[in-house]
């Protein structure tokens, strides 16, 4: 992208590679390392203790360490944000990100973070409800709607589910209907709503403050 400065437009400005090269040699043994990342360089978005592992490994190393938190959103209208919610569940680590409602969306938005986090998808609410009350995993609906209590004042449960809805519409009637609690993100300005990418970062940031050690 060129870059644009008092209206007039300069060359493209070279950015520094993302990652690290080829590992150098004698190369790492252990089966968690991926031969190919060793030999090209590894310059995927994954912090520094998991560079030149294979997929599979660094799921299996966050599945011994996911918090207690599960993340729904519904996608009746295939809401552009789940990327963003995917990419927000991988970086505070979520149990699993639930899609309720057409199984597709754009995977973009998740700048491949979706490889390292667990997916499930429900035909509808009926069914999201029906999964989490099997698990016994209390829905907290995230809305600013009437009667919706502030999130940050609001204590979550340690095992619960945080359900978004979608820009715009927010969280539908039988959503709203399935959850044991309303939460809804304190405002300031003149804007009605957040979007479910932001909210779901804010949401899950308050669960890890209030039950993440500091």
């Amino acid at each position: 992208m060129a870059d644009v400065t008092d209206g007039q437009v300069s060359p493209e400005r070279s950015t520094p590679d993302v990652g690290v090269g080829p590992h150098a040699e004698p190369w790492p043994t252990a089966p968690h390392f991926d031969p190919e990342l060793l030999a090209a360089g590894d310059r995927r978005n994954v912090v520094d203790h998991y560079r030149y592992w294979t997929v599979d490994a660094i799921v299996a190393d966050l599945d011994r360490q996911r918090h207690g938190f599960h993340v729904a959103i519904e996608n009746w209208e295939h809401d552009f944000n789940i990327g963003t919610v995917v990419r927000n569940a991988n970086a505070f680590l979520a149990a699993a990100v639930h899609v309720i409602g057409p199984h597709r969306w754009d995977r973009r938005g998740a700048m491949s973070t979706h490889r390292y986090q667990h997916l499930h998808h429900h035909a509808d609410v009926n069914a999201f409800a029906a999964w989490a009350a099997e698990q016994s995993v209390p829905i907290v609906a995230i809305d600013n709607i009437e009667g919706s209590i502030p999130i940050e004042s609001t204590a979550l449960p340690l095992r619960c589910v945080l359900l978004f809805g979608q820009e715009g519409p927010g969280l539908s009637a039988d959503a709203i209907a399935a959850a044991s609690m309303t939460c809804a993100i304190t405002q300031y300005g003149s804007t009605r709503s957040l979007n479910a990418g932001v909210a779901s970062g804010i949401a899950m940031y308050e669960w890890a403050r209030q039950h993440m050690p500091t």
